[in-house]
């Protein structure tokens, strides 16, 4: 489970120390009792985001790795495992931020966001964890999603997986914008009022921040 819980995900400096992180030569390291105070847990984030681990007990001052491995069994055991799992699970929840969107296209759609409607992205599904959007603050209706989805879903020849943006239009523009080539009918989403672009290069950044434009005010 640990090998998860950071998984697409961005360490927050800022939060790292407002939970009580200490920084040391580059990177940040926390300590606290686990299991009744019997052991005692240290955590060391890395500046790239990289988390490591250790428990010792707190007596002998020697490192415990039962709660690790996978064939270990046992109410003690699993009392530590717990606990070490609780810890690590608040920090990604507390100190990182989702990092799902690896194209140079969807993070300047997210600066651009960000800078010009000071929108962040909500990540609103558990089952979903690749799917995100941008609403307004005064009707709280959505005005862009991205997602990250394979191009084969949209009709395309390949398996290439890629970030997607899906915007708002009048109902009357979609047939002249959907071309299944550039622009694409919206997925997941009420094909007579959305679209969907590849986040690839195939449609100009300009282009894409104008159409987000129109889609807010549609919203």
């Amino acid at each position: 489970m640990s090998d998860t819980m950071f998984k697409r995900r961005r360490l927050n400096e800022d939060k790292l120390l407002s939970f009580g992180f200490c920084e040391d030569g580059g990177s940040y390291i926390y300590t606290t009792d686990i299991a009744g105070g019997q052991f005692r847990m240290t955590v060391v984030a890395a500046s790239d985001g990289a988390i490591s681990t250790k428990v010792v007990e707190s007596e002998s001052n020697e490192e415990y790795v039962l709660h690790r491995a996978s064939g270990a069994s046992g109410s003690f055991v699993g009392t530590v495992r717990a606990d070490y799992e609780d810890i690590l699970c608040e920090i990604s929840r507390r100190c990182f931020e989702p990092d799902v969107f690896k194209s140079d296209y969807a993070r300047s759609v997210i600066h651009y966001v960000r800078n010009t409607y000071h929108d962040e992205l909500e990540f609103l599904w558990q089952r979903f964890p690749n799917n995100a959007v941008f609403r307004r603050k005064d009707t709280g209706k959505w005005y862009c999603a991205l997602l990250v989805l394979s191009k084969g879903k949209l009709g395309l020849d390949s398996d290439e997986v890629i970030d997607i943006l899906d915007l708002r239009t009048e109902p009357e523009n979609i047939g002249s914008i959907v071309d299944g080539k550039r622009y694409f009918p919206g997925y997941h989403m009420n094909k007579k009022h959305w679209y969907t672009i590849c986040l690839d290069g195939s449609v100009p950044i300009d282009e894409i921040l104008r159409c987000i434009d129109v889609s807010y005010q549609l919203s």
